[in-house]
């Protein structure tokens, strides 16, 4: 494989597993190992699509979100985990008591007879401390489903990261592409605007020795600045798709260096122009969407949630154990402040109105809705891979003709150019000829840039767009 490019292949199929195949591209790599961010941008002069990626994958704050997504999904499970440990605390509390007088005559009347156990001290401080374990020993199975759920979750959210990574990498290629054209556009208005220049300085002179019309002169002026005001118009462009470009990125400022620019448009490669293979894309698409693997693991997410409503119908186990101290006047504890108890606790629920019955029918119908959810997503999934096939297949045959077009008219336009120059060819016919060029030559950066979209497009309805731009 040359360097630089994304090369058609198709794997070996064994075992049934569908071949998959990817487009060629010429997307220039940037180097192994190296740190791409907004800072980096300072170093380089022309800004490529492979960095551009990179840089969006590293920046792009709504990207950074959904890596935080991920990040709490992950603690969910980890509180879901905790459920299989039992929960011990540890208490301590002063107080200072003041009884009153009808309190207090108990005691003293025990006093009065004598009893050594009798204690009038009025007020009192009392000092406690202990410690409860509480272990949930059965629950119907809820905190097993539970912390199922909680796994899907992590894994439902993780494939929401991948398709916003996907999403993302699809916007970026996007607005690269469109300011490519863009910047393309700038090229041919240019050129357009040389060509009547350089017209008018010969006009000018067959005009100052008297061998010239004043009406070619104003021709080509008028030529001219209609070329120019095109090309200012385009460079607006241009700067709006750098603005738009530099959003994806992450730019703090919204906008990119003033010295990048983006690289000129590539001609188009021979694999741009093979024919799809819808039946091997579909089937990479269905197998690749990280919105699909959303989706399944929602649905397997609901399938626990079913499980766990279920448990309201089983009792509840508990085992607890406690070991509680008091201390009047003094925190000196021995063994002789210290009490216990060990105990095995259980909790059935017999009648509450039908509210677990209601709690599982709500979670069966619920799944039931995310299951016609998840085929309807692989639907809409297959039909976006064959709705851009379609599109691929047209804009492959514009381009072809376009490019013969561009050769026909460019050829043309030489040919009229020539007979003006010997006088043997009018002014308004060149202008015709010059006028189709610039337009064919729109045309076909058009349906370049288009083609390229739409392979981005496709790229992107089967996932393979992440492994383009190698994403880890």
């Amino acid at each position: 494989m040359r360097p630089g490019m994304i090369h058609l292949f198709r794997k070996a199929c064994w075992g049934g597993i569908v071949c998959v195949w990817m487009v060629a591209f010429p997307i220039q790599a940037t180097p192994a190992g190296s740190e791409v961010s907004i800072a980096s941008l300072e170093r380089i002069e022309v800004l490529d699509l492979a960095t551009a990626a990179k840089v969006a994958l590293a920046e792009n704050p709504s990207l950074s979100a959904a890596r935080a997504r991920v990040e709490q999904a992950a603690q969910v499970v980890r509180q879901a985990q905790s459920g299989y440990w039992p929960q011990v605390d540890l208490s301590a509390s002063a107080s200072r008591v003041e009884l009153s007088e009808r309190e207090l005559a108990p005691q003293r009347a025990l006093l009065a007879l004598g009893d050594p156990g009798a204690r009038v001290k009025n007020p009192d401080t009392y000092y406690q401390s202990g410690v409860t374990a509480n272990w949930l020993l059965f629950d119907g199975f809820a905190r097993r489903f539970q912390l199922a759920a909680a796994r899907y979750g992590e894994h439902a959210t993780s494939a929401a990261r991948d398709d916003a990574q996907r999403l993302l990498l699809s916007a970026v290629t996007f607005a690269f592409l469109q300011t490519q054209l863009a910047q393309e556009n700038v090229a041919i208005a240019r050129a357009d605007e040389e060509f009547n220049q350089r017209l008018l300085m010969e006009a000018q002179l067959r005009y100052d020795v008297g061998a010239g019309a004043l009406s070619d002169v104003l021709n080509f002026q008028v030529r001219g600045n209609i070329a120019q005001s095109l090309r200012i118009q385009e460079e607006r462009s241009y700067q709006v798709g750098l603005i738009s470009l530099a959003a994806l990125l992450g730019a703090p400022q919204g906008r990119l260096p003033e010295h990048v620019r983006t690289a000129e448009l590539d001609p188009t490669t021979a694999q741009e122009l093979l024919e799809p293979r819808t039946a091997e894309l579909v089937q990479a698409a269905v197998d690749r969407r990280p919105d699909l693997r959303q989706t399944d693991w929602i649905v397997r997410q609901a399938e626990a949630g079913v499980h766990t409503a279920r448990a309201g119908y089983y009792p509840t186990i508990f085992l607890s154990g406690a070991v509680r101290g008091e201390r009047p006047g003094d925190m000196g504890f021995d063994k002789d402040d210290f009490g216990n108890n060990v105990g095995v606790g259980l909790n059935w629920n017999i009648f509450a109105g039908g509210l677990t019955r209601a709690r599982h029918g709500e979670a069966r119908a619920r799944l039931f809705e995310i299951e016609r959810i998840r085929e309807d997503t692989r639907i809409q999934v297959v039909s976006e891979v064959r709705r851009v096939i379609t599109q691929i297949d047209a804009t492959q045959q514009q381009l072809v003709l376009q490019e013969t077009n561009a050769r026909l008219v460019q050829q043309q336009r030489d040919l009229v150019e020539k007979e003006y120059k010997a006088g043997v060819g009018s002014l308004v016919r060149l202008n015709e000829a010059q006028r189709d060029l610039t337009v064919a030559q729109a045309q076909l950066a058009l349906a370049r840039v288009a083609l390229r979209v739409a392979w981005y497009d496709l790229q992107t309805a089967t996932g393979q767009i992440v492994e383009t731009f190698q994403v880890r």
